[in-house]
């Protein structure tokens, strides 16, 4: 990967480059240049692995199933025996999961046997329980049987050898219990990402103090703290920064030092207390520190030294977006996780939305299905980038694009579900 300095070079050269007005798929894709996946990994026990992303492909030790299995409660039986039906078998003896029947079974012979049992030595179909008639230490079986039927196959589901797992792939329920069905007690994951969060603004104040007149309460704290919880990164939480230059800048530098991200709310507009735009140029680089979207249009990213930089807004809401649509992939790539389908759908919008052209807008709505099945969606309440209400109360975005202006109701619309 180029040096930050140089990549920002080229980047000037471009006809369209503009930080101060960056397009929201131009600032994903400027941002991707700069992701690589931790260098470090660590082996951790399974109980362990939940939510961490794997840093080496698994490959199956073994056949899944090892044997040949019943996949039904019945009767093991060999095919042959069952070419003139109805049939009478000899029942010998019964095979438990666990347990296996010892012994030959000789042609007019059949075997009691539960699902999950090992299939005995020369037999090669069950038939299921229902489908028997038991008399006694014999049993009858009707037609309408085929060779093989109710067995599960030696490595049917994984061949020894196959590509269970790739690296990258995040760890869930059903992950662990593959690998624990493979035998694995160990995996190498990706070590934890580790993320610096501070808020900035003289008038914050945490939850469970009173307030002092102009003061409000540092709501975007707990967002991200939320937010960078679901991804199971190691948060090193360092409060609010005064709005104090020489403050943010020591702020900015213990962070660089300390983790792999820096995220800041507040402090990236224009006003004259605003300062983590200079810093950012004075101790690092900026890429962009605008974008040409509503909410989040001051978000700054850049790097300072090795460590990536995201300065989000200070409002709630715009805060929330712009993780969501920027910082949440880029930490998932930097973490090493393959890359996560972004669902989107079409659906009728109910509410009539005022929009400008020139940039895009995520709308916060209410998506359900109407008498028909068809998705509609409509607004959660009024959009100001600082209701979060709103935010609760939804469960999408509707996506307007660039060109889009004012929507009338019924219009057809980009909807991405939470």
């Amino acid at each position: 990967m180029e040096s930050t300095s140089s990549f920002l070079s080229a980047l000037e050269t471009m006809g369209d480059y503009d930080p101060d007005s960056m397009p929201v798929e131009q600032a994903r894709q400027l941002i991707q240049q700069f992701l690589a996946p931790l260098a470090e990994h660590e082996l951790i026990n399974l109980q362990d692995a939940l939510h961490r992303t794997l840093a080496a492909d698994i490959l199956s030790p073994m056949n899944v199933p090892p044997h040949d299995y019943s996949a039904m409660d019945g009767y093991a039986v060999r095919y042959d025996d069952l070419a003139n039906a109805p049939s009478r078998l000899t029942l010998i003896g019964s095979a438990f999961a666990g347990r296996a029947f010892i012994g030959r079974v000789a042609a007019g012979e059949c075997v009691r046997i539960m699902t999950g049992a090992l299939i005995p030595e020369d037999c090669d179909s069950v038939v299921m329980q229902e489908h028997v008639q038991v008399a006694g230490s014999s049993i009858e079986i009707g037609e309408g049987h085929t060779r093989g039927q109710n067995i599960r196959l030696v490595g049917e589901d994984i061949t020894q050898g196959a590509t269970v797992l790739t690296s990258g792939r995040i760890i869930r329920p059903a992950e662990m219990g593959l690998l624990a069905s493979l035998g694995f007690s160990e995996i190498k994951v990706y070590r934890k990402l580790k993320v610096a969060l501070f808020s900035t603004g003289d008038e914050l104040q945490q939850p469970g103090k009173p307030l002092a007149p102009g003061q409000i309460y540092n709501s975007n704290r707990y967002s991200l703290l939320g937010m960078l919880g679901e991804l199971g990164v190691e948060i090193i939480d360092m409060g609010t920064i005064r709005d104090d230059k020489a403050s943010l800048k020591l702020a900015l530098l213990d962070a660089a030092e300390r983790a792999d991200v820096i995220i800041t709310s507040g402090g990236v507009s224009v006003g004259e207390a605003d300062y983590i735009k200079q810093l950012l140029a004075e101790i690092g680089e900026v890429v962009f520190w605008k974008i040409a979207m509503k909410p989040g249009k001051p978000l700054a990213y850049g790097k300072i030294g090795t460590c990536h930089f995201f300065g989000l807004p200070g409002n709630p809401v715009a805060v929330m977006v712009t993780f969501q649509q920027f910082v949440r992939d880029a930490l998932r790539a930097l973490m090493g996780q393959q890359p996560k389908l972004t669902i989107e759908l079409q659906a009728t919008c109910l509410s009539p939305i005022r929009k400008v052209p020139g940039r895009t807008e995520f709308q916060r709505g209410i998506l359900s299905r109407d008498e028909s099945g068809g998705w509609i969606v409509h607004t959660s309440g009024a959009q100001c980038s600082g209701i979060l209400s709103s935010m609760s109360k939804a469960n999408c975005y509707i996506v307007l694009p660039v060109s889009q202006g004012r929507l009338e109701a019924g219009s057809t619309v980009q909807v991405q579900p939470f």
